[in-house]
């Protein structure tokens, strides 16, 4: 069982018996509040599981994975008293409609609210001034209803849908900053694209090897003030050596493919990074490219220690993938357009 597994028991345990006050400990009620209000869900007329309420409920299904709608809704007392004054038992076609009025821009709204208050109050990893997080892909199962078919699925056979998440982490603290995802079909790349611009300033992102794409790292690195990014080199890498620092450590020109060059005019023909070769004892050679390209500034030595220490043992996606526990969907929501918002709110929360 991984970390963020036995976190994620430890939680649900922690809040099984518990009210509201569980959730909105670390979520003021007034950044619900703007999420609702920013996104047209106000309720227009007095509801017993307004819009407001519906958001916590979102949060409390996935942090109470194993109990029913209903039971989730009960234990946080989220209901609002009926005409009479009465807090009768909401049926579950009304708590299920409250929660499909709420959608998913509230989610998105309250999601980015948190990740930008939280970050600020995080600590980064940092290395020659620069702070250290990381892009992965991860896919969510979802419920394989007619609606959500369009998603695909992850493998044949498979038996739900998935949707592929790519999402930019903090390699200390885990929190998710930024998120983009649709349908398995579309590349990691393609969602990744959309992550252009999240990164902070002076920071260095660590991509895997599967992300390599002269586009996305070139506008990766355009999009912020000193915004870098590191990748594992693939096998049959190409390129020409323009200066060397030492015999393992390389200014390079990797050429631009003619597809790229068709759909990005401005690449040109080709594109500059540091290759640092690592030999390892078996006699392999390991390494990686990056944006960091001044051997004084980034010193070998500092960008090697950010490759074995960070890059090799990094466990965040791995613990963001457990949260497919047993074969059910990870995404609670049977509509057109899953929470993902919601789940990787609820992953930072934790």
């Amino acid at each position: 069982m991984s970390e963020f597994s036995k976190e994620l028991q430890v939680t649900a345990e922690f809040c099984h018996e518990r009210p509201i006050d569980v959730f909105n400990k670390h979520i003021p009620w007034e950044w619900v509040e703007e999420a609702v209000q920013q996104t047209g869900r106000v309720s227009l007329r007095k509801r017993r599981l307004p819009a407001e309420q519906a958001v916590w409920l979102v949060l409390g299904i996935g942090l109470q994975r194993n109990r029913s709608i209903q039971d989730v809704c009960d234990k946080l007392e989220l209901a609002f008293p009926d005409v009479d004054g009465e807090l009768t038992p909401m049926a579950t076609s009304s708590i299920i409609k409250g929660k499909e009025r709420l959608g998913d821009k509230p989610m998105r709204y309250l999601f980015k609210t948190t990740a930008q208050q939280w970050e600020q109050q995080s600590d980064f990893d940092e290395v020659c001034g620069l702070k250290l997080l990381s892009v992965d892909g991860t896919y969510f199962k979802t419920h394989n209803t007619e609606e959500n078919q369009h998603f695909g699925f992850a493998q044949k056979g498979a038996s739900f849908p998935s949707v592929l998440a790519v999402t930019l982490m903090s390699t200390r603290s885990h929190l998710v900053s930024d998120a983009a995802f649709g349908p398995v079909t579309n590349s990691e790349i393609s969602y990744a694209q959309q992550l252009v611009g999240s990164a902070p300033d002076d920071s260095l992102t660590l991509f895997d090897r599967g992300f390599t794409s002269a586009e996305l790292f070139t506008s990766w690195q355009g999009a912020s003030s000193n915004s870098h990014w590191l990748t594992p080199i693939k096998t049959k890498m190409r390129y020409d050596i323009i200066e060397s620092y030492t015999d393992y450590d390389h200014l390079i020109e990797m050429p631009v493919s003619p597809q790229a060059q068709k759909q990005t005019p401005y690449l040109g023909k080709r594109w500059q990074a540091r290759l640092i070769l690592i030999p390892t004892p078996k006699g392999e050679i390991k390494g990686f490219i990056t944006s960091c390209l001044c051997p004084e500034r980034y010193l070998f030595d500092d960008l090697v220690k950010v490759y074995w220490e960070r890059w090799e043992i990094e466990r965040s996606y791995g613990e963001l993938k457990q949260y497919q526990l047993q074969n059910k969907p990870t995404l609670p929501s049977k509509k057109k357009s899953p929470d993902i918002s919601g789940t990787i709110g609820k992953f930072n929360q934790l």
